[in-house]
């Protein structure tokens, strides 16, 4: 384990991810925590599926983009924060299944960005499909400027 991950980091990580309002809202879980990844996961929902009984892509989109920003968190230096810069995502398949569960991996950890790529895969009985691949860029605040509101 890095000087950077610790199990106060992740604590630290845990918690704020679980005190987001959408996160609950979702009903979220933070499925396992790690020096440069993270897996989320949210359950099948009516509320979180579009028309046709698939998963919505605005679900996918904040698995992504919350399970990218807390990879990079894994990783940023002490008393940092992280905020999502930018990110791209692919929809390879629709997203069928009981449940949705996001790994992301830290492929570059800089001083100022981070990119991190994850994956999304829905899940049914014993068997996963990937349905989106996403790619994100982190930003990395030094505690001066990370938002206070």
């Amino acid at each position: 384990m890095s000087a950077a991950f610790d199990q106060t980091r992740e604590r630290y990580i845990r918690s704020a991810l679980e005190s987001q309002g959408f996160m609950r809202l979702l009903q979220g879980a933070v499925d396992a925590l790690g020096e440069g990844y993270c897996v989320l996961s949210l359950p099948h929902r009516p509320e979180l599926l579009q028309q046709d009984g698939i998963f919505h892509g605005g679900a996918i989109a904040f698995l992504v983009d919350n399970t990218a920003t807390a990879a990079a968190g894994t990783l940023s230096r002490p008393g940092y924060g992280v905020l999502t810069a930018e990110y791209k995502l692919n929809l390879l398949a629709p997203a069928r299944g009981e449940r949705l569960v996001c790994r992301a991996e830290v492929v570059k950890s800089g001083r100022m960005l981070t990119v991190v790529e994850a994956k999304v895969h829905a899940r049914s009985g014993g068997e996963a499909k990937l349905v989106a691949l996403g790619l994100a860029t982190i930003a990395n605040l030094p505690p001066q400027a990370r938002p206070r509101f």
